[in-house]
């Protein structure tokens, strides 16, 4: 049996070993200092850029906080040390000592995650299953929400090697959340769009249209409906129910709010529950923030290519105006040096014609010079006699001291 033609199609799809392929384009391979200068790498004067913009940002925020929240905590402050005070004085059985040792131990507790009240051996465990699972997603999440964290010396060294194998898989499961995610919301904008092509709308207002529907439909989503759900179970107000939300979703996760963490009896798949919310949330945010730094990258795009064609249409206006400033000093250039030469050869003429003329006598007919001497003011000058073409005056040597009358030549 021959074997099969690899350049044949036929025979080709029945060997299944590969078979070679042709391309009329040549293959070209990129050396490496080219495939470096294709990435594009931030500038370091951008990069000080926005590093400036960070921290006039941070400056802004500290001296808004500061003005905010300051008074609120010398205000706390004052108030808890005149209790201390009126708690002594009307309580002469306990001293300051013991009551600040009470403090502390109380303290202790709230940052293990024990609220000190009423009957604390009532109070549902912050390390049951349910609570564990909602501890252990919000490690991989980063969200680290710090109202339980491990006390024991074998919880700190699980959490660790936890943390460092968890976030990776869950940066896995994020981007696969939103990808679907993304998928699900495009299918509905897309007919969304279909219906503005429908009413001949331009495609820019139908992106913007669609980017704040997107928006919209993910805000009332991820953050108003949960936000009334939290403020129903949990008792909170409006803003600290929108608070923890937008806090949770952007991974901060303060810890001075948590769903889950009072002392109310919840239901058993209420935390795990709170846990998907945060994942199919923190995907909708992701893909958010990928939009807006999107935007940016498209604006300072366009800002480059406007800022690229200012530049050229410069450099174009430049080297015309150059050409142009060229083009008339050469041609300056031309007609001085066509006049220089033109009185040039007219010179050399005169001066030949002078020069075949010096050796003949001047005779009246030819050439008269009048000697005009003023001696005085009244004297007047004679008429000057015309020869051939020139009208003179004619000059004496002794006169070379005294005012003399300009030589005319009439052509």
């Amino acid at each position: 049996m021959a074997a099969p033609d690899l350049l044949d199609p036929k025979s080709a799809t029945q060997n299944s070993k590969p078979r070679l392929s042709f391309s009329t384009k040549p293959t070209v391979l990129a050396s490496r200092e080219e495939s470096d200068s294709a990435i594009n790498v931030m500038k370091w004067k951008t990069v000080s850029t926005i590093f400036l913009v960070v921290v006039v940002y941070l400056i802004i925020g500290a001296t808004v906080f500061k003005a905010l929240e300051q008074p609120h905590e010398t205000s706390q402050r004052t108030t808890i040390v005149i209790q201390k005070q009126t708690f002594v004085s009307q309580h002469s059985c306990v001293n300051a000592t013991e009551l600040d040792e009470l403090i502390q131990q109380v303290v202790a507790a709230i940052n293990a995650g024990i609220i000190p009240l009423g009957n604390t051996s009532a109070q549902i465990s912050h390390w049951d299953l349910g609570s564990s699972f909602f501890f252990a997603g919000t490690v991989i999440t980063t969200i680290g929400f710090g109202n339980i964290s491990p006390r024991t010396q074998g919880g700190k060294i699980f959490c660790i090697i936890y943390a460092l194998l968890g976030i990776p898989l869950f940066g896995f499961l994020l981007a696969g959340v939103g990808d679907q995610l993304g998928t699900i919301f495009g299918k509905g904008i897309a007919k969304v769009e279909d219906t503005f092509v429908k009413w001949n709308v331009s495609q820019t207002k139908i992106r913007i249209i669609s980017t704040i529907i997107f928006i919209l439909f993910g805000c009332v989503l991820f953050v108003a409906l949960p936000a009334v759900i939290f403020k129903h179970i949990e008792g909170w107000n409006t803003l600290d129910a929108i608070y923890f939300v937008v806090i949770t979703l952007t991974t901060i996760g303060f810890g001075d709010y948590v769903a889950g963490g009072s002392d109310i009896e919840y239901l058993d798949f209420y935390k795990p529950v709170v846990w998907f919310w945060i994942l199919v949330g923190l995907a909708y945010f992701a893909a958010v923030l990928s939009m807006i730094g999107d935007w940016l990258r498209v604006i300072s795009k366009k800002t480059k290519e406007e800022v690229g064609e200012f530049r050229a249409h410069a450099a174009e206006w430049t080297a015309n105006v150059t050409a142009e400033f060229k083009e008339t000093r050469r041609r300056l250039s031309v007609e001085i040096y066509d006049k220089f030469q033109r009185a040039t050869s007219i010179k050399r003429k005169l001066s030949a014609e002078l020069a075949v003329n010096h050796n003949q006598d001047l005779t009246p007919c030819k050439r008269t010079l009048s000697v005009n001497h003023l001696t005085s003011e009244k004297d007047l000058l004679p008429a000057l006699t015309k020869t051939d073409s020139i009208y003179m005056n004619g000059l004496t040597p002794h006169c070379a001291a005294e005012e003399i009358a300009v030589i005319e030549n009439i052509k």
